[in-house]
């Protein structure tokens, strides 16, 4: 059964085995120094894969993985875009409440396996504005309606979660998880900021990881003794996290901020970073930060979703409220399938399925 009935398993023991072994790769000190326009609307339909390469799977099929274990089943896994639960923002949730922002999905992510959404804002009411272009805030009272809609992870790692500064970061993680919400990407140190999210769903051992490439402002990322979003620009500190949680769980999800906005096609460097996190043993990978749709490819029988765009945000134009859900499927065998599901932001904070 999918939905709330899904267990984390061991937590507290597969952390310290985490941590472990990012101190034993020493990922603690690797880091880095370091409006919305209208546009042609994509259709969901249009973005299942890049061009094919000589690397990349015909399908979105893949051979199954060696020797899975005997209570193993079918999983039914979903990640989104953009989340803003800021009233200041998002006028509507002072009129309609906060569930209208998952009212329009029909139970989806309660009938799944795990559902990732972005959170692209610090969800605490501490801290102080951080100079910059656009602030944003999440109200704590949405979170007890995101959970209930069926989200079980929240990706911290974007370049809003940093937006009043480290006392409000770290309150979001407390508030995440007071509500049973797991929060990824960001933390106290660079350890806590890369460690998974980990969960056994379906004889399956799951962990889920978030990063964040688009670093604002400059001293958001996580250091010794400053909390921040996960890696920034550190490519190897990203694939050592992926390694690690390769080497104790059998799925590896990873949530990635990057990009350009308003484009609808990854770069060139991301399309690499991508294949590289593949190869270091990540099995999903979420993206976003373009504010637009972009495709979805498959390599190494791995789904790799670019952009996921917009979710829970305002309609600023045609091109920005359209969107879609990325659903990935796991057979007993190991064979990943992935899809975009069609949706559209018919009202500001209110997307739409058009399609299951």
């Amino acid at each position: 059964m999918g939905g709330r009935h899904r267990q984390r398993g061991g937590w507290a023991r597969s952390l310290g085995a985490v941590l472990g072994i990012f101190a034993a790769l020493g990922l603690a000190g690797v880091f880095a120094r370091s409006a919305f326009l209208p546009g042609p609307a994509p259709s969901p339909a249009a973005l299942i894969t890049l061009s094919p390469s000589p690397s990349q799977s015909p399908s979105p099929s893949f051979s199954p993985s060696p020797s899975p274990l005997p209570d193993r089943r079918k999983l039914v896994l979903h990640g989104t875009g953009d989340v803003s639960l800021d009233p200041a923002y998002i006028p509507n949730f002072r009129t309609f409440g906060y569930d209208y922002a998952w009212s329009g999905l029909g139970g989806l992510f309660k009938r799944d396996d795990l559902t990732v959404v972005n959170l692209e804002c610090p969800v605490s009411r501490l801290g102080t504005k951080v100079p910059k272009q656009f602030n944003f805030r999440c109200d704590p009272a949405g979170l007890p309606a995101m959970h209930d809609a069926g989200v079980e992870v929240a990706n911290l790692g974007n370049n809003h979660a940093y937006d009043f500064g480290p006392e409000a970061l770290l309150d979001s993680r407390d508030n995440l998880a007071e509500n049973d919400i797991a929060a990824i990407g960001a933390g106290k140190d660079p350890q806590q900021a890369l460690a998974p999210a980990l969960f056994t769903v379906k004889g399956w051992r799951i962990a889920v990881l978030g990063f964040d490439k688009v670093v604002e402002p400059p001293d958001a990322v996580a250091k010794p003794d400053h909390p921040g979003t996960a890696a920034g620009h550190d490519q190897k500190a990203m694939i050592g996290a992926v390694k690690a949680a390769s080497g104790i769980s059998d799925l590896v999800m990873v949530m990635i901020h990057w990009g350009k906005e308003l484009q609808t096609q990854p770069l060139a460097g991301d399309v690499s970073l991508a294949h590289q996190l593949v190869q270091a043993g990540a099995d999903v990978i979420f993206g976003g930060h373009s504010h637009r749709l972009q495709p979805m490819e498959v390599y190494r029988g791995r789904p790799i979703f670019y952009s996921l765009g917009n979710f829970v945000w305002p309609n600023l134009s045609v091109a920005g409220a359209t969107t879609a859900i990325a659903e990935v499927t796991v057979s007993r065998a190991g064979v990943f399938t992935g899809r975009l599901i069609p949706a559209f932001i018919e009202s500001s904070g209110h997307p739409v399925l058009r399609g299951v």
